[in-house]
C-alpha cells in the first residue's frame, strides 16, 4: 500500500515533554501515533469501505524487482 506523509502542527515543549517521557516507558512515538491513526480508521470508516480496500490491496500484483544493470557487460 502507498504510503503518505502527514504533516501537522503541535506545541513544541509538549512535544518534547512527550517524546521523553515516552522513551522513559519504552514506548516508541511513531509506533503509538500510527496505532491511534488506525484507531481512528476503525471508528470513522464504515467497514465494508475497509473491506473493499483490503481486497483491493489483495488483488494488486505484486511487481518484480528490477534486476540492476551488471557494469561489466557495458565494458564490452
Amino acid at each position: 500500500m502507498k504510503k503518505t506523509n502527514i504533516t501537522f502542527g503541535y506545541d513544541d515543549e509538549k512535544l518534547s515533554a512527550l517524546k521523553m517521557y515516552m522513551v522513559q516507558k519504552d514506548a516508541d512515538f511513531s509506533d503509538k501515533l500510527l496505532k491511534a491513526v488506525d484507531s481512528m480508521y476503525t471508528k470513522y470508516v464504515p467497514s465494508t469501505v475497509r473491506d473493499f480496500i483490503d481486497m483491493r490491496e489483495k488483488s494488486k500484483p505484486v511487481p518484480k524487482p528490477k534486476k540492476p544493470k551488471n557494469e561489466s557487460e557495458d565494458k564490452t
